[in-house]
């Protein structure tokens, strides 16, 4: 395994991406001294390793370095313009979640520690998540007298009302075996087993076709985020299905395998 970074000198600190075997990648926030909050270069670094992954990488773990997975935007620094129009733009908080819920490779969290606000943002964009039991993970921006602008909503799409009311409304942090009771992780682990389970469920969801995995993808947010009524749902269904065999010649492969009785991946 090696550790390139995924920008040049001003960001190759703040973020790294690591290009694993099995079309699994890792970013990491590296910033363990700050908590891993994100500053301009840390915003700029993601969306450059979300770019090194393009076309490389079926499945992405976003994780931290350090005690903290990120302790949302960094409010103590100034942003500073990286001299190009495109990525500054691109590299906003708000379109850094896009830039995740838009990319073609599944995203795990690795919540391997404190993620606060903006953290939490992250967790939510992720398509799956795994928290270590001691993660802490909560909204402070009430305290300072703000309603929470991007993990707020971003909680209230994917939590149960109450339960996004209680830490939009209290601060309170939660810890992973929480996180993992109320949805908002699929699954809470030691710390010391965060990697291991993190990487093994990247590896198995990377077993499958690349092609399969980005529609299916699209189809996660598509249904219900944009549509909810059960006719138009089937229907896109179907509208998946076609778009996947005019795309992929894994159905065929698959189904030749199980008539012949071979196993596909993900068969016991």
């Amino acid at each position: 395994m090696s550790a390139t970074a995924a920008s040049p000198a001003d960001t190759e600190q703040a973020v790294l991406v690591e290009h694993l075997a099995g079309g699994v990648s890792r970013i990491t926030f590296n910033r363990p001294a700050k908590r891993n909050a994100m500053n301009r270069a840390a915003r700029v670094g993601i969306v450059r390793a979300l770019d090194a992954c393009r076309g490389r990488s079926k499945v992405i773990i976003l994780t931290g370095n350090g005690p903290a997975f990120c302790a949302g935007v960094d409010l103590k620094e100034g942003d500073i313009s990286s001299g190009d129009a495109e990525l500054d733009r691109r590299s906003e908080w708000a379109a850094v979640q896009e830039e995740i819920r838009n990319h073609p490779a599944v995203v795990i969290a690795a919540v391997n520690g404190t993620a606060l606000g903006g953290g939490s943002t992250l967790i939510n964009v992720a398509d799956l998540a795994i928290a270590a039991d001691e993660a802490q993970i909560g909204m402070p921006e009430i305290g300072f007298g703000l309603y929470p602008t991007l993990a707020g909503p971003a909680a209230q799409l994917r939590l149960a009302p109450k339960r996004a009311a209680w830490l939009v409304l209290t601060a309170d942090r939660i810890n992973g075996p929480t996180a993992a009771e109320w949805g908002l992780v699929n699954l809470s682990v030691p710390l010391e087993e965060l990697d291991t389970a993190a990487t093994d469920l990247a590896e198995r969801v990377a077993s499958f076709d690349a092609t399969a995995l980005e529609w299916s993808k699209k189809a996660l947010w598509k249904i219900p985020g944009e549509i909810s009524e059960w006719t138009e749902a089937i229907a896109y269904g179907h509208e998946v299905a076609a778009e996947l065999r005019s795309r992929s010649t894994a159905l065929t492969e698959g189904l030749g395998r199980f008539r012949a009785g071979e196993r596909n991946p993900g068969q016991g």
